[in-house]
């Protein structure tokens, strides 16, 4: 087995991929800044030796065989620097997962702009509740198994569910992610245009998944949503068999009877217009009913009988930060901790959790974070997607200079907008040296017994989660 150095070990799947190798027996290090839980306690609880911050001397103290090469990871890094004047060999994650955990097993990939993460966690739990002990790569922790990724537990005919990211794959290979892993049975869920980093257009985007789909062997299978035109326009290229999941009548696989209640949503799933059975799963909001259509739809592709998958969806838990409900204090306040930073994202997660908690006031607080919404890319669309929130706190601008103030997003702009549909807005940050308390204070005034206060950001959003929890306590 060899001595591999993650370069960048904080991210999701970084940290996923480097316990599930070290499971396998490689030996383990790497590096970081700015590790956060759950990241951080993840690597922890799994005795994976990590530096905080980037030093030559930490890559001369491993000597590792190879460095796996975060995406995040640009030249002028040192430990970059180090490992290409002495000629260690550098991989890239994407990689290293095809080599050495899809191998020669059956790769199911879920991709699209949205949803990716719990339609990967369900369609892993689906096939490990049937039997099937798959392989997977999760870019969150899903709570039905506590970690992110690991090999397939069949040493033959074995399968392996990956979560599936059109960023680019490292600073040597501007590929997708997806492009990687070799799909045989793959997931579109939605496409709209996002990483402004590193796509210029929506057209960039699409020209992605179409390579993507050429990759589909024609024995494969292609699931894409049936209610996204441009989603399934990229399929309509695909050599395999093709088939449309949704709410509409014109998908081959389609929910219908759709019920919300106490944190479940059952709906009856239909296959060519005959009904298989009602489904029970503990999540709620249409675009979540999307992603466990798909993935029974997978699921049964790989041979599962409809009876295990039913089973299997109503055991199902949601992976960390996706809805996650943090607590429930003092005075009916409910916390809620979600990934969402997308405009669509932020509109049906808040669209979701008011139509769970109906009757209840949801408070927002959001962190432009993302290499597109830090930028006035979705200037407009962010204005629009808060709808469902009473209340929303505005977060500091992640990075405010990697773009000039033209480029920027307004956030003064942003809150005028959202004042003039009626909200109670709150900037935070104006002050220097205030954050991220500002908004705590704010907070401790503004929220009201029965209030759903929901975290809305892909980072840590400055402990806010943290700190909101102490604050509801002691406010009891």
């Amino acid at each position: 087995m060899s001595s591999l150095y993650f370069l960048g070990i904080g991210g999701t799947a970084m940290a996923s991929v480097a316990v599930a190798l070290s499971h396998a027996g490689h030996a383990i290090s790497g590096s970081d800044t700015q590790l956060y839980p759950p990241m951080s306690s993840y690597l922890d609880d799994h005795n994976i030796r990590y530096f905080n911050g980037f030093s030559a001397e930490n890559l001369l103290h491993a000597s590792p065989d190879a460095v796996v090469v975060g995406n995040a990871i640009s030249r002028g890094n040192p430990e970059l620097e180090y490992a290409l004047n002495h000629h260690i060999e550098l991989v890239s994650m994407p990689e290293l997962v095809r080599q050495h955990l899809i191998d020669k097993n059956t790769s199911l990939v879920v991709t699209g702009t949205h949803g990716k993460t719990t339609t990967t966690s369900l369609l892993a739990w689906l096939l490990e509740y049937g039997g099937l002990k798959p392989g997977f790569l999760v870019g969150g922790i899903p709570e039905n198994f506590s970690i992110g990724c690991r090999a397939s537990g069949r040493s033959e005919e074995g399968f392996f569910v990956s979560e599936g990211d059109e960023y680019d794959t490292a600073f040597f290979d501007k590929r997708s992610k997806f492009m990687l892993y070799r799909p045989d049975i793959a997931i579109i869920n939605n496409i709209e245009f996002d990483h402004a980093d590193i796509f210029n257009s929506l057209e960039d985007i699409k020209r992605s998944f179409r390579l993507f789909v050429n990759l589909i062997p024609e024995n494969g299978s292609l699931f894409v949503n049936g209610d996204d035109p441009i989603a399934t326009e990229i399929a309509s290229r695909a050599f395999c068999k093709v088939e449309r999941f949704g709410l509409t009548t014109e998908s081959e696989w389609r929910a219908s009877k759709i019920v919300i209640e106490s944190g479940h949503s059952s709906f009856d799933i239909s296959y060519n217009g005959t009904t298989l059975g009602n489904i029970s799963v503990p999540l709620f909001g249409n675009y979540n009913i999307m992603n466990a259509v798909a993935a029974v739809a997978a699921a049964t592709r790989t041979g599962l009988p409809f009876e295990s998958i039913k089973q299997g969806m109503a055991l199902f838990q949601r992976p960390k930060r996706r809805m996650e409900i943090v607590g429930t204090f003092p005075g009916n306040i409910t916390l809620i901790e979600d990934f969402a930073h997308h405009p669509t994202a932020v509109r049906v997660t808040l669209e979701a959790i008011a139509q769970r908690y109906a009757g209840r006031r949801v408070v927002t607080c959001f962190e432009p974070r993302s290499n597109t919404t830090t930028r006035n890319i979705f200037q407009q669309e962010l204005s629009e997607c808060f709808g469902s929130a009473a209340v929303v706190v505005i977060g500091k601008v992640h990075r405010p200079d990697r773009y000039p103030p033209e480029e920027s997003l307004n956030t003064s702009l942003l809150k005028k907008t959202l004042q003039k549909k009626g909200k109670t807005v709150f900037l935070a940050g104006q002050n220097p040296g205030s954050y991220p308390d500002d908004m705590v204070t704010f907070l401790q005034g503004q929220v009201i017994e029965g209030d759903v206060v929901v975290i809305l950001s892909n980072g840590s959003f400055s402990n806010l989660k943290n700190l909101l929890s102490e604050s509801f306590q002691k406010n009891s």
